[in-house]
């Protein structure tokens, strides 16, 4: 009876040890989500250990919107494949080249199979002005991708088929142009992903400010438990 009564216990142990197993987190963005050392080597920073006052008061990855978050929601960080001033598309600034950069390039390197993928992009091509282009679902060439709503859809489709195991999110910075904005909510919602909007986020040199990450944090926490 004994022997009978430790089996269930450690049964019990286990099944309850498997149900609390820690999700794993992946952040696909550009420099809101970037920190020096978090982030694949060669990536361009925004964010680093020792920081210009006047640019930013986020000195610690502590501070950061992902850490905080993945601390609020019992997560473990995988993979932030960030990248500064890259765009979703592959237009940057001044109509350059981001191919190298862009979201649909870092899309396929994630880690394997996150819990839960943050995307947080669509600023850089709002600031950029990169081409808004026709929304298109199918079908989608090479010469689609310098523009943003065929890219935008291009990236959540691969990523929808690719990370099938995933929680994927699109989080959404305020401020961006009307196009874009309303672009991205029609986009995600096209291929089920949730788009958090964010809203009136503390910002710094137009960067997210310490005030700004937590704001972030707590305005995406609230949305995924919705």
């Amino acid at each position: 009876m004994k022997k009978q009564i430790s089996l269930l216990v450690l049964l019990l142990i286990c099944c309850l040890s498997a149900g609390a197993q820690t999700k794993t987190l992946a952040v696909l963005g550009d420099s809101y989500s970037t920190f020096e050392g978090a982030i694949p080597k060669g990536n361009a920073i925004w964010y680093f250990k020792q920081n210009d006052p006047n640019q930013t008061d986020v000195n610690s990855v502590e501070q950061t919107w992902w850490t905080l978050l993945a601390k609020k929601m019992g997560w473990t960080l995988g993979m932030n494949n960030s990248y500064s001033g890259s765009t979703i598309c592959n237009t940057g600034y001044n109509k350059e080249d981001y191919s190298d950069r862009s979201f649909t390039k870092r899309m396929s390197n994630l880690g394997e199979n996150p819990d839960v993928i943050l995307i947080f992009g669509a600023t850089n091509d709002s600031w950029a002005h990169a081409p808004i282009g026709e929304f298109k679902y199918e079908n989608i060439t090479k010469e689609d991708l310098w523009s943003f709503r065929p890219a935008m859809a291009y990236m959540l489709d691969w990523m929808t088929k690719n990370y099938k195991k995933s929680k994927i999110y699109f989080l959404l910075n305020d401020g961006l142009s009307a196009e874009v904005t309303s672009s991205s909510k029609t986009i995600c919602k096209r291929y089920g992903v949730k788009c958090i909007e964010l809203q009136a986020i503390d910002k710094k040199a137009g960067h997210p400010s310490v005030k700004g990450m937590q704001q972030i944090a707590e305005q995406v926490e609230q949305a995924i438990k919705e």
